[in-house]
């Protein structure tokens, strides 16, 4: 891959216009004895550029330092996420899947064919430390930037796109063996940085729990302990990152499942906090976090037989969590249980992962449909990322992590 020039690690999406005379660029006039090419403007050359997809955009990289210096700057780097991120047809959104059978792998698919196309064929990825026998998995991503957690410790935040990535010092920490562990990644808007939280416990005699907790952030390349943590025993995997924090569900011990609590950890002034929640109803109910556009979201599994969805349509405020949907299983009830919703399409249709299946459910005639994958078996977790130009790498380290 082509060394790169300027490049900007720390972006974050903000619905911003593209500026005018980014760059000055190469003349596009020709002419002979028979025609003439006109000079295309700047700012229509800068507004063709930012709408194109990446792997265009690195190639066209080469075309002139001109164009190298604009397509590598802060500005339309910021500029282009911005453009892809707010496209509602998800032209520029893809889906990460991982797997654990036949061996452990990532693949990924394009999110607008599984919304309005008919079939999408998932490609495998050549992801950092890619080993049949090593797990890995999907802690989260923010502005087509990926992390990454390979086995226990080794930790990458990673951007497919261009195919750069980052390997995080090893974040282990001080407790004995015998300890689990669950990462959340998030973004500090106020600091700039990228951010990893790391929660490791472990369990004692007579329910005791120890807690460890520590945070990387990207601008120091460095882990450091936050004290203070306010919660009991995690219950979902990876942080769900809203409003600047990380969200975790937890319980008040090993085997609990009543009382539940959600948690959160601010990225900027690291301080923890809680969310209060809806009144679900009554009997046995699976709570899972997830994400829903920009807001939190919680899916209830009743007893696998149907599922509710419950979205907090303002930040903090226990009064606008609103149930947006209730969805009954389809075929199996009872065998399987629905993940949280991926996203929403501009139909109102739902996209879910159900057991080891893509689902999208329409709420205006309580309808299911089953998006048509090829190359496809039983994944484990999925994650929608951006295809954005933002680079995992500091501005001082070699550009010579690359795939």
């Amino acid at each position: 891959m082509e060394s790169e020039e300027d490049e900007t690690p720390y972006l974050h999406s903000k619905r911003s216009r593209p500026t005018n005379h980014i760059a000055q660029f190469p003349s596009t006039s020709m002419q002979d004895s028979s025609f003439k090419i006109p000079i295309l403007p700047a700012e229509l050359i800068t507004e063709i550029l930012l709408r194109l997809p990446v792997k265009t955009l690195l190639k066209f990289r080469c075309v002139s330092k001109s164009w190298l210096s604009l397509i590598s700057s802060t500005e339309f780097v910021k500029t282009h996420l911005s453009i892809s991120a707010n496209n509602k047809d998800y032209t520029h959104h893809r889906v990460m899947l991982s797997f654990v059978q036949p061996e452990y792998n990532l693949k990924d698919c394009s999110l607008s064919s599984l919304l309005y196309g008919s079939v999408t064929d998932a490609l495998d990825m050549d992801y950092p430390m890619k080993h049949p026998h090593q797990s890995v998995w999907i802690v989260g991503s923010i502005n087509g930037t990926i992390c990454l957690a390979i086995e226990e410790n080794a930790l990458f935040l990673w951007n497919p796109s261009i195919r750069k990535f980052k390997k995080l010092p090893d974040s282990r920490p001080t407790l004995k063996c015998g300890y689990y562990f669950m990462y959340g990644f998030g973004y500090d808007e106020l600091h700039d940085d990228y951010k990893v939280v790391g929660i490791f416990c472990t369990f004692g005699s007579g329910g005791s729990y120890d807690v460890e907790v520590k945070i990387y952030g990207l601008k120091s390349d460095s882990w450091r302990n936050v004290d203070d943590y306010q919660g009991g025993v995690l219950l979902n995997d990876s942080g769900k990152f809203v409003n600047g924090k990380l969200h975790w569900a937890t319980t008040a011990g090993l085997g609990v499942y009543n009382g539940w609590e959600i948690i959160s950890i601010d990225l900027t002034d690291e301080k923890w906090g809680k969310v209060e929640q809806p009144c679900y109803g009554e009997g046995r109910i699976d709570f899972v976090l997830g994400v829903l556009g920009d807001d939190l979201c919680v899916l209830c599994n009743y007893q696998r037989t149907w599922a509710d969805v419950w979205v907090m349509k303002e930040y903090g405020v226990k009064e606008s969590w609103t149930k947006m949907y209730s969805i009954r299983c389809p075929n199996d009830p009872g065998k399987y249980m629905f993940s949280p919703p991926l996203c929403m399409s501009n139909k109102g249709e739902i996209l879910l992962v159900f057991g080891s299946i893509f689902m999208k459910y329409n709420p205006d005639d309580d309808s299911i449909s089953y998006p048509e994958v090829t190359n496809f078996d039983a994944c484990l977790e999925a994650e929608i990322y951006i295809e954005s130009l933002v680079c995992p790498l500091l501005q001082n380290e070699p550009r010579t992590q690359e795939q």
